[in-house]
């Protein structure tokens, strides 16, 4: 889980304008930071299966959001993927 510090760090860094909390681009940032974590963790628990769940609903979020990106504004989801470092 996402410290608050940490997850305020990336909300100003992708946010598009200054009380940005909710666009898609922040969502995409906290998800691909969580999905990370929780990555690392399940690298060192490999038997974690309620956490490796969890992990794939949250990719499976991602995935719809950037689909929804993609649909709405081709431009932000290129945007998005170059800084978040996503394959596509």
């Amino acid at each position: 889980m996402l410290q608050t510090k940490e997850k305020s760090k990336l909300i100003e860094k992708h946010r598009t304008h200054d009380k940005d909390t909710g666009s898609p681009e922040v969502q995409l940032a906290v998800f691909s930071e969580q999905i990370k974590e929780l990555t690392e963790h399940l690298k060192s628990h490999p038997k974690d299966n309620h956490s490796r769940r969890g992990l794939l609903g949250m990719v499976g979020k991602r995935r719809k959001l950037l689909q929804y990106l993609e649909k709405k504004d081709k431009v932000r989801y290129g945007k998005a993927i170059k800084k978040l470092g996503l394959k596509k």
